[in-house]
């Protein structure tokens, strides 16, 4: 279990270098735009290798929050992703123009070489729970971290400060996790039910990952946040300009399957009982 995080002592690995541009391409300033352009990258493969039954999957649930990112990335131009995993966000960014970097606690470029590999995106192993972030002061324009903070087994703080430690004055942080509090989770525990992982696999019988003398539980959300739980991570992080917005749980549909959408339309229209939260911030 101790191969999939860094081991204590290692070097973090570095996967090929971003190719270096001297500005960013024109983008798109409006969500749909981008949408577009994204759905015709996956048609030209450039996203991704097509058939690819798991990215396909990731691509219908992911994009529309992908995109969110992307206009609101657009002037950055050096991106890190913090436990960028498949690295479909990364790719899109590429096709966009961004100069892309990725961190994470497995070997990404080795389960995805048609991302990694095809893009030169730069990549390092680090456990950022507790590891330093592999970059000198002040090396990004913007940092991204999707869906990662649910799975740390220990605060948050010191991964969201060695985050404003690598971004540039002005540089924009993006966090996005689930809310506790959404539709899904309430209705789970009127039931009775729990509203994170089965008890027994994953807590009750779940063996630790043990790294630099402590233990991680990272197959398992440890603690999804409140809106007012990200606002006080960022703001005790020292961020600034905190904008944290409940997420519309869109998935990329075609053909007949766009009428399933509107049972999550409705669902969404109660902002606070959304499946997820996004926040910016500003360093």
């Amino acid at each position: 279990m101790d191969s999939d995080l860094v081991r204590a002592g290692t070097e973090p690995k570095a996967v090929g270098a971003s190719a270096s541009v001297s500005h960013l391409r024109a983008q798109p300033s409006n969500k749909s735009d981008v949408l577009q352009l994204a759905v015709q990258f996956r048609e030209e493969g450039r996203l991704f290798q097509r058939g690819d039954v798991e990215l396909e999957d990731v691509f219908k649930g992911s994009i529309d929050r992908f995109c969110d990112i992307a206009v609101a990335l657009r002037g950055a131009h050096r991106v890190l992703d913090v436990g960028a995993g498949h690295g479909l966000l990364l790719s899109l960014l590429t096709e966009l123009g961004h100069e892309c970097h990725a961190l994470d606690v497995q070997d990404q470029p080795t389960a995805h070489p048609d991302i990694y590999g095809a893009k030169h995106i730069a990549f390092h192993l680090c456990n950022v729970e507790v590891d330093a972030i592999p970059y000198p002061d002040e090396s990004f324009d913007a940092v991204v971290c999707c869906q990662v903070l649910e799975h740390f087994s220990h605060s948050h703080l010191p991964a969201m400060k060695e985050i404003r430690r690598v971004l540039r004055p002005g540089g924009i942080v993006e966090v996005d996790v689930p809310n506790a509090a959404s539709f899904r989770n309430r209705s789970r525990m009127l039931r009775g039910k729990h509203i994170t992982y089965d008890y027994e696999e994953h807590y009750l019988h779940a063996t630790p990952i043990l790294y630099k003398g402590m233990s991680f539980f990272p197959r398992r959300h440890n603690r999804e946040f409140t809106k007012s739980d990200l606002e006080i991570l960022l703001r005790a992080s020292g961020y600034s300009g905190i904008d944290v917005q409940f997420l519309k749980s869109r998935r990329y549909r075609e053909g007949w399957g766009r009428l399933q959408s509107v049972g999550t339309a409705i669902k969404d229209l109660v902002p606070s009982l959304r499946k997820s939260l996004i926040a910016f911030a500003v360093k």
